[in-house]
Parts: structure tokens; sequence; C-alpha cells
């Protein structure tokens, strides 16, 4: 019987040859997508310059990208207004701990959900869908937070509702299912309990979920303001950043049209650019997080999306 010949398998040196055509293509590429970014950026490019533009050569010339006449009246006039950097500390305090509590009770929610030993699961499930397409209104709401739970006047009003959210849940039950069940069974087999399977098995796997929910949550914090001016009254005398900004653009309206205001030339209300430079002051933090977990955000929800 012919014995059979060994056959060694090398690495092939051969390289793929790029034609002209694959050039055109990819070059009408980067072109697209570098005009599609700079079309994303240069609105706040837009926002930026104008906030440092003098409010007479706005009313004259219109919204500026590089500031011809430099003023800072409008950032002047909304830092002056208020307590400004305590609502930056207050917003950036329960954006931290709203992200981090909620990141932990989602995360929790999401594995107990997927779980096949866990008999309530589709029960539990079927409740928490139930509720992202029904709501009992705004009235029995305010009455369920200001009268029953009486977080009236109470920083709670505003960071427990934003703690979760049904779609939120549910991505992260769908992006956990991802996981194989046997790792859960490999950690009970060597005695681990089930918090630390969670902590020591399934936390270091769902970065990227935790990375794109924790992005979410995040920027639902930073930019809330509807919970403050429904339970936070004039008693608070520290409220979240958007709120407050939302305050001085309604106060420099009130004086704009006030009789008082007929005394002011409308150049001394640098009305444009306190709103430009709202929207810088409101935007630029937040902002800056993106890089951070971008790497993990396409990712994260991308296989959390999955229907499983």
């Amino acid at each position: 019987m012919a014995k059979k010949k060994d056959i060694d398998f090398e690495p092939s040196n051969t390289k793929i040859k790029i034609g002209a055509s694959d050039y055109i293509v990819r070059g009408f590429g980067y072109v697209l997508i570098t005009l599609f970014s700079l079309a994303c950026v240069f609105p706040f490019l837009i926002i930026l310059g104008t906030s440092f533009t003098d409010e007479t050569y706005i009313r004259t010339h219109g919204v500026q990208l590089i500031p011809v006449e430099f003023s800072t009246k409008g950032y002047d006039m909304v830092i002056g207004s208020g307590n400004i950097w305590k609502s930056y500390g207050l917003t950036i305090a329960m954006t931290l701990i709203g992200t981090t509590l909620g990141l932990l009770i989602i995360a929790m929610t999401g594995y107990a959900l997927q779980r096949k030993d866990f008999p309530l699961r589709n029960v539990i499930s079927f409740y928490i869908y139930f509720t992202s397409l029904f709501s009992a209104g705004l009235a029995p709401y305010y009455l369920l937070m200001a009268k029953t739970y009486k977080l009236l006047d109470n920083y709670l009003a505003v960071l427990l509702p934003l703690m979760m959210s049904p779609w939120l849940i549910i991505l992260m039950k769908n992006f956990i299912k991802q996981i194989p069940h046997e790792i859960t069974e490999s950690g009970k087999i060597d005695g681990a309990g089930d918090m630390t399977v969670f902590i020591h098995l399934i936390l270091p796997m769902i970065k990227p979920a935790l990375a794109t929910i924790g992005l979410f949550l995040a920027l639902g914090y930073w930019n809330e303001w509807y919970q403050s001016s429904l339970f936070l009254t004039t008693k608070v005398a520290v409220k979240p950043l958007q709120y407050t900004l939302y305050e001085v653009v309604n106060k420099l309206d009130a004086l704009r049209n006030s009789v008082a205001g007929q005394f002011v030339t409308l150049t001394d209300i640098p009305e444009q650019s306190v709103k430009m430079a709202n929207a810088v002051l409101a935007t630029g933090p937040i902002v800056l997080l993106y890089p951070f977990v971008q790497k993990y955000f396409i990712g994260g929800i991308t296989v959390g999306a999955v229907k499983g």
C-alpha cells in the first residue's frame, strides 16, 4: 500500500493586486466620509464661533464660523447669571452616580432575565416590554412622584426615573444572551455563587455593552431638564445644568419683551451669543466623553441589538 506523502502547507507570498477601479472606489469613499464628517462638525464650529462674536455684528451679518468682532458677553452673562458652576458640579455628580448605579442594576437585570433556570424570566420580560408601550400619562406620574413618594423638591425625583429604561434592559439582555451558558455552568461547578459568576465571569465579557449603555445613561443625565422642571421648584437653590441654562434663556427673553427692556438697547442684550454659549457649555464636556467609549459603542449596540 502506497504511503501517503506528507503535504506541507506554506504561507503564500502572493500579493493581491489592486486595480485602478479599486483605488477610485476607495478614494470616492474617503472623500464621501470626509465630507460627511465635516458636515457633522461644521454646525458645532458655527455655534462656537458665534458664541464669541459681538451681538451687533451677529444682528448685522448673521452667524459666524470665525469671530470677526471677538466678544465674551454671552459667556459673561451665562456664567454671571447664577450658580452655573454649582449646577455643573450637581450634573456631574448625578451623571456619575446615576450611570454607575444604572449600569449595575441594568446588567444584573439583563443577566437574570437570560438565565434559563430563572422561572419568572418570561413574565418579567413581558412586564418590562409592556411598560415601554403604554404609560398612564403625566398627571398620574406627577402624583406618584410628588404625593406618594414625597419626592417634590428632591434630587431623587431626577435621579431615579432615568436610572433604568425598558429598551436598555432589553439591549443588555440580548447582549448577555450571546455569552455561552456553559461559562456560567463552569463557574457553578467550581463552587462559585451567582454573584461571583456575575462579577468575575460575566462583567468582564460585556464591556462593550457596559460602555454602550453607560453612554446612553450619561447622555440622559447630562441633557436632563424635563424632570427638573416638574419636580424642582424655586425652593431648590441649585438645579441641574440644562435646566439652569434653560432658565437663563427664559430670563433673557423676558427681559427683552418686558417694559423695562424697552429702555435697554438690543445690543446690550446678547441674545444670540447667549444661546450659542449655552449650547457650547452644555455639549462641550459630554462630547469629550465619546472618544473614550467609541471603540466599544459600535460593537455593543450591534451585538446587543440582535434578537435572540
